[in-house]
């Protein structure tokens, strides 16, 4: 139990390390805010969104990659939980030293997938499963990519390219401020385990949804009127400066409310395994278990957080906060609109894929193409990486347990 919480705590950090770069890169790329600020905020929004909106009930076998015979044996799934925790980390704790972004879901995956080819044969893997990881290669990126990119072509036209951009701004700020406020609503609503909880139907969801957008994006246009107008000569970047701090503070909410299962789902299993002896298909998770991962989570943030913030904000193109924002919403909502028909995707590719699409709306040279092709490499690699390892431990595991 105690090596189990270690591997647990080490896959935390590595999700804090690589995935933080999906919430704030952007605004860090765009000079919205600091890194040192970045970090500090999404620290505490990742704690909150852990344990406050993390889910209580885990799939044991994650993703369903692993058929249900393989777990009835509770010292294969014992021995199967921890071999899926380390391997996974390993791998995310490589494509951070590498500085590029990975899925941490996908690393579970391809994790899952090695453990259950060692404990119960090739038989034993829903293959069905991977072919939807293949799949999200190509729609998270996409989609988002398009969003971005027309969205971005929106703010040119109807602000960037007029006189007083300011004005401009300010007039079109309930518009940006409430599309941007509609989709976190329906984010919670829809896409985190508090949402689900709650269980709102879909006309009750987007109502709500509505009205709360349309009342913050008015006060939103109000509160910079009366604090930004005559000060220091503001201009449209200004406006939207402000906005995208408040979408990247939402994907550091999400990103602990959501992808923290990562490590605690296979801690949760080796700690009910552990005390009872047996494993369900679903498991309760407890409240401290979920604080230990969001803790394990904003130290891997602190820690080694800037490394792939700095690739995804810097690297691949030039970001105002124009574009930051548009990456912001690109892939909050192919996030939001993917998961609710049902289709694969990863928050991580799809920030890529809106970074890629606001340098794409300057033109084909504005991307750093050699660094996007190192990301998709490490995409391509993850799962089978992840399996390897996974299927190496397992064996040395079962030799020493």
């Amino acid at each position: 139990m105690v090596v189990s919480y270690a591997f647990g705590f080490y896959m935390a950090w590595n999700i804090g390390a690589n995935d933080v770069a999906n919430s704030m890169a952007s605004a860090v790329g765009a000079k919205a805010i600091t890194a040192r600020q970045a970090v500090f905020i999404a620290s505490i929004l990742i704690i909150v969104g852990a344990t406050l909106i993390g889910s209580h009930v885990t799939d044991t076998i994650r993703k369903g990659i692993v058929s249900t015979e393989v777990l009835n044996n509770p010292r294969l799934a014992l021995i199967g939980a921890m071999s899926a925790l380390l391997s996974a980390a390993l791998w995310v704790s490589f494509a951070t030293w590498k500085s590029l972004p990975v899925s941490t879901t996908h690393s579970i995956v391809g994790a899952m997938i090695g453990f259950g080819i060692m404990a119960g044969g090739f038989q034993a893997i829903q293959w069905g499963k991977l072919t939807a990881v293949v799949m999200s290669w190509i729609i998270s990126p996409l989609f988002s990519l398009i969003i971005s990119f027309l969205l971005f072509k929106v703010i040119v036209r109807s602000i960037l390219s007029r006189t007083d951009t300011f004005r401009a701004a300010l007039r079109l700020s309930p518009f940006f401020i409430g599309i941007a406020c509609f989709v976190v609503v329906l984010s919670f609503l829809f896409k985190t385990p508090l949402g689900k909880r709650l269980a709102i139907g879909d006309p009750m969801a987007v109502a709500a949804a509505l009205i709360i957008a349309a009342a913050v994006g008015l006060t939103g246009k109000w509160l910079i009127a009366r604090f930004m107008i005559g000060k220091n000569n503001p201009d449209g970047e200004d406006i939207f400066r402000r906005i995208q701090i408040g979408t990247s503070c939402y994907m550091a909410l999400a990103l602990g409310a959501n992808d923290v299962a990562n490590a605690i789902g296979p801690l949760t299993a080796i700690y009910f395994l552990v005390k009872t002896g047996t494993l369900g298909e679903q498991v309760p998770v407890p409240m401290f278990l979920l604080f230990f991962g969001g803790i394990g989570i904003a130290i891997g943030v602190w820690v080694a957080g800037a490394r792939v913030m700095a690739t995804v904000g810097t690297k691949i193109t030039t970001l105002t906060n124009t574009r930051g924002f548009s990456v912001d919403f690109a892939a909050a909502t192919t996030v939001l609109i993917a998961s609710k028909f049902g289709l694969p995707v990863s928050t991580t590719h799809a920030a890529v894929g809106g970074v890629m699409g606001v340098g794409l709306a300057r033109g084909i040279e504005a991307v750093n193409f050699r660094i996007v092709l190192q990301i998709a490499l490490f995409w391509v690699l993850t799962v089978p990486a992840a399996a390897i390892t996974s299927m190496l431990i397992y064996q040395f595991l079962t030799l020493i347990l």
